[in-house]
């Protein structure tokens, strides 16, 4: 699980755009049975005052990436004649559900080819590919002209970026003045050992985590206003509770799919991150704003 890329002095090297989408085509297989075989992202396992039941895991953690997916629509408030780019939209049930939802048109890029595959089989299969395609891009290279959209949304995404400030500037340029952005990024609790850290990043493919004053310095600078920031701690704390059963309780079926000798890799590394979830890693979702022009 850990990356084949050159360390620099026995650190970690930032991964390019082409690093993460192997790394994401190599682990599909895995994410789907850890995680979730709708999409990769933390879930929201809980709103206030309400409790769903499920009878499994996988169960429980397909309703939560329903339940994240929705809520970030409310928190958009995109409308049937606006166009939504979803930037690193994983294997596309978010955007197809978004389009289906607001009515909405939904461009969605990635770098994982694998998961673009899964994205356009979905839509077609939803009977939605006039509102909803998928290609590949880079987050911090649109391949958009400016002001081509009327909202963005980037969840999880921006842990992967070796430049965020990039992400931010890239984002703004591509939003019609008034737009909305809602991204999310992970945020760093307490002082983790330099083994957790590293677990944490070779296995995610992620630079190390900023606080969330640091984001909202980094999106001011790309010229959005914040209109809203709140914790996801909760949901990302859970989510790496249940990624650590679902690998225990699926553990031959990974074998399967992986062979021993990787398997043995990911039983070494798969403990800390959970503890680096557990004890560490925080999350935050912001809620962003392109001025309207004066």
């Amino acid at each position: 699980m850990t990356s084949t890329r050159d360390q620099v002095d026995g650190g970690f090297t930032p991964p390019s755009p082409e690093d993460i989408g192997i790394n994401y085509d190599q682990l599909i297989d895995l994410h789907a049975l850890i995680a979730s075989d709708i999409s990769l992202h933390i879930g929201m396992w809980t709103k206030p005052g309400e409790r769903e039941p499920a009878s499994t895991l996988p169960e429980l953690s397909n309703r939560a990436q329903v339940a994240q997916t929705d809520y970030h629509l409310e928190a958009l408030g995109l409308k049937a004649n606006e166009h939504l780019l979803d930037i690193g939209c994983g294997a596309g049930s978010p955007a197809i559900r978004i389009a289906q939802q607001s009515g909405g048109r939904v461009t969605g890029i990635n770098v994982s080819q694998g998961q673009l595959a899964k994205a356009t089989e979905r839509a077609q299969a939803a009977n939605i590919s006039d509102r909803v395609s998928f290609q590949y891009g880079d987050a911090m290279a649109l391949d958009f002209a400016d002001e081509s959209f009327d909202a963005a949304m980037s969840i999880e995404v921006f842990p992967h970026l070796s430049d965020r400030q990039q992400g931010f500037t890239e984002a703004a340029r591509v939003l019609r003045p008034g737009g909305h952005f809602l991204v999310s990024d992970f945020t760093l609790r307490g002082a983790p050992s330099e083994d957790l850290l590293a677990a944490y990043q070779h296995t995610w493919d992620a630079t190390c985590p900023i606080t969330p004053a640091k984001m909202m310095e980094l999106a001011a600078a790309a010229g959005f206003e914040l209109v809203k920031a709140e914790s996801m701690t909760q949901n990302t704390i859970f989510s790496g509770e249940v990624m650590g059963l679902l690998y225990a309780d699926r553990h031959d079926e990974i074998i399967d799919r992986y062979g021993a000798d990787v398997v043995a890799e990911f039983d070494q590394v798969m403990p800390m991150v959970r503890t680096f979830f557990r004890d560490h890693l925080a999350s935050y979702l912001f809620l962003l704003r392109k001025p309207l022009k004066v």
